[in-house]
């Protein structure tokens, strides 16, 4: 006995408001360009350079007190934010400072984190230090080069998989899917200004990842049944496979994000903005997998004088059933 979460008759007309959901991508896309323009990403240590120093106290973090402590001592650009998370306890009070990158230096000198405890100690006498993390201005320029390359040479390793696995209009739909589900993912980053590291950038490669084997899923039953159904016109055997898929898509979508969902929030803020990411991407990636991709190769088209069936074709993806 399977478990189904989509009835086997079901005949949902996935195109029916095609046009629709296009532009629904294309307005969000413009949004994510515009937000990404015009506020850009607030960069972690990583990329930004400098001094990250994680403090934990008893007394409700002062952010205006720390701050004028810090500016005291002339070390240029100070960042204090305080970290809110359900899981601290009352008197767990965690913030985060970040110092710009000092001219001549790598990093902010021991001498210097040694003035900066001091200053705050005035303050709070129960304020420690847990964390430090030091960034120099040439790695982080580095870390955004490799970070951007990286996904990059994802992106056109799965153009080439996609296409020769099936034909070309399939690999352009699957990668301007993926396309769609980096921008807005970045894009989401960049209006909401949550803070965008390295573990952002590996939930970009995990997102592309997730992404692309739904959406060869549903291209793996399509490709089936364009021999199958050789008579259907392509909307209609794109609208079938998609159907055939869904219960599956569902299923594995679903569990995925009770998963994330418990992670972001029992996890912690150190993993939160990596989660929230994957969140969104399973989100995203589940619908451009069934309106982008698909949608993408009928206007494209694709050849249907297959003479002979593919012994391959639903035998390893598109046959799983949730």
């Amino acid at each position: 006995m399977r478990l189904r979460l989509v009835k086997d008759d079901t005949h949902i007309d996935f195109f029916k408001y095609a046009r629709v959901w296009l532009g629904i991508s294309m307005v969000m896309i413009l949004v994510a360009l515009a937000s990404f323009f015009v506020q850009g990403l607030n960069f972690g240590i990583d990329f930004q350079g400098g001094t990250s120093i994680r403090t934990e106290a008893e007394a409700p973090v002062d952010v205006a007190a720390y701050r004028t402590a810090i500016t005291a001592l002339e070390l240029g650009d100070v960042s204090i934010t305080e970290v809110f998370d359900p899981t601290f306890d009352d008197d767990e009070n965690v913030a985060m400072v970040r110092i710009q990158s000092q001219e001549g230096t790598e990093s902010v000198t021991a001498e210097t984190l040694a003035e900066v405890e001091a200053a705050l100690q005035e303050i709070d006498p129960t304020l420690t230090f847990t964390s430090t993390e030091s960034v120099g201005p040439k790695v982080s320029g580095e870390l955004i080069q490799t970070a951007f390359i990286a996904v990059s040479l994802a992106v056109l390793a799965i153009l080439a998989y996609v296409w020769l696995r099936f034909e070309w209009q399939f690999a352009v739909g699957a990668v301007l899917a993926l396309v769609h589900d980096v921008a807005l993912t970045i894009g989401i980053f960049s209006e909401i200004q949550i803070q965008f590291d390295l573990a952002i950038v590996a939930a970009l490669l995990t997102i592309v990842g997730y992404s692309i084997n739904d959406t060869v899923v549903v291209f793996d039953r399509v490709r089936e049944n364009l021999r199958k159904y050789k008579t259907k016109k392509l909307k209609e055997v794109l609208n079938v496979s998609i159907n055939e898929t869904l219960s599956r898509t569902l299923m594995t979508s679903g569990t995925t994000l009770m998963a994330l969902i418990a992670l972001y929030v029992l996890g912690g803020d150190v993993i939160r903005g990596f989660v929230f990411a994957m969140i969104w991407g399973v989100v995203i990636g589940t619908y451009s997998s069934v309106f982008v991709a698909t949608t993408v190769l009928l206007v494209l088209g694709v050849k249907r004088d297959w003479s002979k069936k593919d012994p391959s074709a639903g035998t390893r993806y598109a046959e799983i059933d949730a």
